[in-house]
């Protein structure tokens, strides 16, 4: 008879979050694949000829635009184009811009840096403000600071984004730059070029905390509020612990778990509504670079920019639920 297993042993834990990880690996990448083919389909329901694009501001003729048509394969059944653009994107290809006429992956490249830059800047504010204020409205439960903060959090949620954009730019006049990324008259050095990006950063950084923040001060507060009843801090209170321990040290780590979890979710959504603010304050990174591969309309920068934008959606889903795993010890034990 085989010797039974030692006192909490878990031979098959380790094997379950091998399969759970596997498990959403091969999930990422079926929906990269179900995004390849969304795109590739749903932006050829675009009304317009690409052609004309690469054609803007040039007389040409009919002749001329079919023969480019058939130089980039538009002439080819569509099945034909989508074996053509899922064999570039498997060694690295992701086309050639139409208007640009440079490689996409090149554009993309040049254009990440500034939308990591606005949107970690802008995510790492809204997560500080959207926790304190989170915490501190649930542990002052209907208090006038609860009750205006929680108010000011949803109005801001409530705005459209590039509603609220127009609306900093008229309200603080020539006090921010309203475009761009740096003055051309700028001069070259570190801290002068730093100083005037921050310049140019603050309107649509404001513009994206305050319609983002609301999320992770309700979620907070929330959570918090569950965590107010528990069992476990009626114990700490009896063991003489103030107030202020209490809450930091038992209430606000465990109520942090969920909103943790939506800070990663949340990332790859903000990336994408940064289109938006980028547009608006014309702000050099994928957002703006979508927009105008939408104005060609530039089907192989769309599919480029589409691919990318929704792949981030799809690793921060990725995770936030392995984050989950090891977060919380009550997921890892099921």
């Amino acid at each position: 008879m085989s010797a039974p297993p030692l006192l909490g042993a878990s031979p098959r834990r380790g094997g379950g979050v091998l399969r759970h990880v596997a498990g959403k690996l091969g999930g990422a990448v079926a929906g990269v694949a179900a995004v390849v083919v969304l795109g590739f389909f749903l932006f050829r329901m675009i009304p317009g000829d690409p052609t004309v694009t690469m054609t803007r501001g040039r007389q040409v003729d009919e002749a001329q635009i079919a023969e480019l048509r058939a130089l980039h394969g538009y002439d080819r059944p569509i099945v034909e184009q989508f074996g053509k653009y899922v064999g570039g994107l498997l060694r690295g290809d992701m086309g050639t811009s139409l208007f640009y006429r440079r490689t996409v992956a090149e554009l993309i490249g040049e254009r990440v840096g500034p939308t990591l830059l606005l949107v970690g800047t802008s995510t790492l504010i809204a997560v500080t403000l959207g926790l304190w204020l989170g915490i501190r409205g649930a542990w002052r439960r209907d208090s006038l600071f609860d009750r205006t903060s929680t108010g000011v959090a949803l109005l801001g949620w409530a705005m459209p984004a590039f509603w609220l954009g127009m609306l900093l730019s008229m309200v603080t006049g020539d006090l921010f730059p309203s475009g761009g990324m740096r003055f051309s008259s700028t001069p070259p050095g570190f801290w002068p070029q730093a100083l005037d990006v921050a310049h140019h950063m603050v309107l649509p950084s404001l513009t994206l905390i305050a319609v983002v923040y609301a999320q992770y001060q309700l979620v907070m507060r929330s959570s918090l509020l569950e965590e107010m009843n528990a069992d476990y801090l009626t114990t700490a209170r009896a063991k003489g612990l103030r107030d202020d321990q209490v809450r930091r040290r038992h209430a606000v780590p465990n109520a942090l778990l969920p909103t943790v979890t939506l800070v990663f979710l949340h990332i790859g959504l903000v990336v994408t509504g940064a289109i938006t603010v980028e547009t608006v304050y014309s702000w050099p990174g994928l957002g703006l670079l979508t927009y105008e591969a939408l104005a060609g309309p530039d089907l192989p920068l769309l599919q480029g920019t589409f691919v990318v934008l929704a792949g981030s959606v799809i690793v921060m889903n990725v995770l936030a639920d392995l984050l989950y795993q090891v977060l919380d010890p009550r997921v890892r034990a099921s």
